[in-house]
């Protein structure tokens, strides 16, 4: 299976089955004790991110939401007075993340979506997010958008991934991880030390780190900095 083959197989499903079922899990309705527990765990990500840039302030700082889903990040940070450009993959997810940003009053000239893959994002930006997209993607692929997105930012980089660790992978091999094949991507662990050497190669410096663990959400996120 090659990147490009991920890169379609992402598309499609959030395009299609995974449009619906992650627009539940990001709401505010009625979902499964599973989607519950994503839910959850996703949202504590986004909360830590948010406590991270609205507490050194963002008003006026440009920042671009690689993978911006129905936007559960960019939205709060528009709010904060950030100028945010968010993009994803899926054009459903983009649609969605738009009607959310109407409903609450956010302007375009506050907040600009498109529909666009991470490796054509191009630009500067003061700071640069990618929570829970490199997941979806294989060891080297998610190496080569990390190196992408490095060199868009530069201030500030975050990323989140799921660690690989001999705990997670031999739960993600009984199937304990994640929700089933029918109703999820293929899921990729990834190695934190080649993640933090290449930021290192790149000149980031890792400022702060967390880790928010559920019972089906994994996920480790690093803010990088240049000084």
């Amino acid at each position: 299976m090659t990147a490009t083959d991920d890169k379609t197989i992402v598309r499609d499903y959030f395009n299609a089955i995974g449009f619906d079922r992650w627009r539940r899990i990001y709401g505010s309705g009625e979902v499964n004790k599973v989607q519950l527990d994503i839910r959850k765990g996703h949202q504590q990500t986004v909360d830590t991110v948010l406590s991270w840039l609205i507490d050194d302030s963002v008003a006026g700082l440009t920042i671009c939401d690689a993978g911006c889903g129905v936007g559960s990040l960019s939205i709060p940070l528009a709010e904060a007075g950030a100028i945010v450009y968010a993009s994803d993959i899926s054009e459903k997810m983009v649609g969605e993340a738009k009607e959310r940003a109407e409903a609450v009053g956010i302007s375009s000239d506050r907040l600009t979506f498109a529909v666009q893959d991470l490796e054509a994002l191009s630009g500067q930006y003061h700071t640069v997010v990618c929570l829970d997209v490199l997941i979806h993607y294989p060891q080297d692929k998610a190496m080569e958008m990390i190196e992408h997105l490095g060199g868009l930012a530069e201030s500030r980089l975050l990323l989140s991934f799921a660690p690989k660790t001999f705990a997670y992978s031999l739960l993600k091999r009984i199937g304990e991880f994640f929700p089933g094949p029918s109703k999820a991507t293929r899921a990729y662990l990834h190695r934190e030390a080649e993640i933090v050497n290449a930021l290192k190669r790149q000149g980031w410096t890792i400022e702060r780190n967390a880790m928010t663990k559920t019972r089906f959400y994994f996920s480790r996120l690093l803010e990088a900095v240049k000084k």
